[in-house]
């Protein structure tokens, strides 16, 4: 078991060039290149072990991939293969929801699994609603816990209202309306993010979104992909707590997607009191800018109940922000921060509480009085999000985290950044 000692810090003025790559995106790209009978061409895609599984289960249902350069060249093949072994998705549940959906219509026999913690997440939101329009899809509890088997066939067309705002399961429905039979409608309680939608409209796919999406099916393969994947904003929003939390401290985080779904946790942070300025460079199928994030204060507690499907990745780094606030600070209707990679409500509480932090757990969130963070040992629970979080907690007091090896699923090179502002440790 690898661990990780941060030490405290004292300010820092970083330019930040070189956060990880966009892994929503990157998972995408890999998986929309199949949409197309042309090569696709993807720069700066993210190389951590959950990217690296999703490229793998395309190169595996056939397309031919070309590394040169860090230039990734993905030729899909004239028809998809029925793979002789299982799929491995790693630890990434957007990979195994998102191919749910792909598969499903797709002739021939498919198993998705992944590591001991994917194994663990909740599968039915995507399985049964694709269940209802004609998918064979099967696991243990019923198709909720993979390993999951499907098998592909077409599927009926579809007009379906979700109970939850979640971009995982929205990708999964418009991915399978592609190859439906004929046009098919999806709404949510609020818009979750939008990659999917913009980025398959960037390829041609008619899709319009209002209050509901519309997709119409595929009559012809999509326009290839040529993209430069942003930075990653919510791997850069450790940073951007470490700047705020850190008196006298700056970061500038370069080139990352300003989508307004991916940049949320920016604007609760500013409204914490931290000086947070965007910066668009350039927008085709994504915005793309610069961040930057100022400490401007001592910040102030903040309530967070609104859009929560626009920052759920980043509360585990928010709740740091708010353990060093002014006053209680409330999370609510965040109970999907449950069912993520650990359940990051209790994670979270049980490592600030470690931390000598005042708070508490709620069922859909979590209560925090802003105090003084102490040196503590943090157990990660496996969780990539988690185990960053307290690491950035660590430039306050020093911080030993166990169990880290989960941080290269998303942001390989975040110890070797971090150690640009503190000194840093790990060992076995």
């Amino acid at each position: 078991m690898k661990w990780l000692e941060v030490k405290k810090a004292d300010s820092f003025d970083f330019k930040c060039d070189k956060i990880a790559s966009d892994k929503s995106i990157s998972h995408r790209c890999a998986i929309f290149s199949l949409l197309s009978d042309r090569p696709s061409v993807v720069r700066n895609y993210l190389r951590a072990e959950d990217t690296l599984c999703t490229l793998e289960i395309v190169r595996r249902l056939g397309a031919a991939i070309e590394d040169r350069d860090g230039i990734l060249k993905i030729t899909p093949p004239e028809e998809l293969s029925e793979p002789d072994d299982i799929l491995d998705c790693g630890n990434s549940g957007t990979a195994m929801r998102l191919f749910c959906g792909f598969l499903s219509s797709i002739p021939g026999h498919f198993v998705l699994t992944g590591d001991k913690y994917l194994r663990r997440r909740p599968m039915r939101r995507v399985t049964e609603p694709l269940t209802h329009i004609g998918a064979h899809i099967d696991g243990r509890e019923e198709g909720n816990l993979a390993p999951l088997c499907i098998r592909g066939e077409r599927l009926r067309s579809f007009n379906y209202e979700s109970q939850i705002a979640s971009a995982q399961v929205k990708s999964a429905m418009i991915l399978a309306a592609l190859r439906a039979e004929d046009v098919s409608t999806y709404s949510e309680p609020e818009l979750s993010r939008d990659h999917t939608e913009r980025m398959l409209r960037g390829m041609g796919a008619n899709i319009e979104s209002w209050d509901t999406i519309t997709i119409e099916p595929m009559i012809r393969p999509l326009e290839p992909l040529d993209i430069t994947v942003p930075a990653d904003p919510s791997s850069g929003f450790f940073f951007a707590v470490a700047a705020a939390i850190v008196p006298g401290s700056r970061v500038i985080i370069e080139n990352v997607t300003l989508n307004p779904t991916r940049t949320e946790a920016y604007r609760v942070l500013q409204k914490m009191g931290a000086r947070v300025d965007f910066e668009e460079k350039e927008n085709r199928y994504e915005p793309i800018g610069d961040i930057t994030v100022t400490y401007d204060g001592k910040l102030q507690a903040v309530e967070v109940s609104d859009r929560i499907s626009w920052l759920i990745d980043e509360l585990p780094a928010l709740s740091i922000a708010m353990a060093v606030a002014e006053g209680e600070s409330v999370v609510k209707n965040a109970a999907e921060l449950r069912v993520k990679e650990s359940d990051r409500i209790s994670c979270v509480i049980d490592g600030l509480k470690a931390c000598g932090i005042e708070c508490s757990e709620t069922e859909d969130g979590y209560r925090i009085t802003g105090g003084e963070i102490s040196p503590a040992q943090i157990d990660s629970c496996g969780d990539h999000r988690i185990a960053m979080s307290f690491a950035i907690a660590g430039l306050l007091g020093d911080m030993k985290i166990k169990d880290v090896e989960c941080i290269d699923t998303s942001f390989p090179n975040f110890a070797q950044l971090l150690a640009s502002l503190t000194e840093v440790k790990s060992w076995r």
